[in-house]
């Protein structure tokens, strides 16, 4: 379904994407408008939540002149960030707070946190989430994917002998995987908020949380050149699938 065939749909949106993007990256200087599939991931995030019919506007934050040029022409409104909200030590909340403070939406509206550094986002996953918060089911839904992994730390102290111990399993009694409740890995890829909650709190996580499953495919967080290459290889086949999802 596009928004040309759910007028009424679009209509009643409220919901308000903000995509925070910020110029310098330490890990992969130009991240946010690094390409994969062809295109710049901040564009990419923006097609994604052009693509969603619970999203009414789509918002990017930055205080780099490429990354705005890029976001507006993927169809999105651009924020001036201020320079103290996008140094390396400030958070995406910060510019979240700054963001809604500036667009002053309208009381009940849902504000969608997406981050372009996750270039595979399903815009039905966008909507799904963004219907649960608007519902009253939950206050905040994230993205994350299932695992059954088993995680371990290793010890600062090795007094005992011991040089790693198990985080979430007894190493000498370990169920079966099909035995196992899942746990789920955040991506980072999208966080849905109850916006007048998300400003009193301050931050992502509050009142009733839940969890928007995605498909392990999308579940790639771009830090690194590792990652971006490792995008860029999954590309043509994730791609695919997410076009025939929308």
């Amino acid at each position: 379904m596009s928004r040309s065939d759910s007028t009424e749909v679009t209509a009643a949106a409220l919901a308000i994407a903000i995509i925070p993007a910020r110029g310098g990256s330490q890990g992969l200087p130009g991240k946010n408008v690094a390409r994969v599939g062809g295109v710049p991931l901040v564009a990419r995030a923006v097609h994604a939540a052009l693509a969603a019919e619970r999203i009414a506007r789509v918002v990017v934050t930055t205080d780099d002149d490429e990354i705005a040029d890029a976001a507006h022409g993927a169809g999105a409104e651009v924020i001036a960030r201020p320079a103290a909200l996008a140094n390396a030590t400030a958070s995406s909340e910060s510019a979240l707070l700054h963001a809604i403070e500036a667009l002053a939406p309208e009381p009940g509206t849902t504000t969608v946190f997406i981050q372009a550094t996750s270039p595979f986002i399903d815009p039905s996953d966008l909507d799904t989430a963004v219907a649960r918060v608007e519902s009253g089911e939950r206050d905040v839904v994230f993205a994350a994917t299932p695992t059954h992994g088993f995680l371990w730390r290793e010890r600062a102290d090795d007094a005992d002998g011991a040089s790693a111990v198990g985080v979430n399993h007894d190493p000498a009694n370990r169920p079966r995987r099909q035995d196992r409740e899942p746990e789920f890995l955040e991506t980072g890829a999208f966080y849905v908020l109850r916006t007048e909650g998300f400003v009193r709190a301050g931050h992502r996580f509050f009142g009733r949380i839940g969890i928007q499953r995605v498909h392990p495919d999308t579940a790639i967080e771009i830090d690194d050149a590792a990652d971006l290459a490792r995008a860029r290889v999954l590309a043509p086949r994730v791609d695919r699938r997410l076009a025939g999802g929308i």
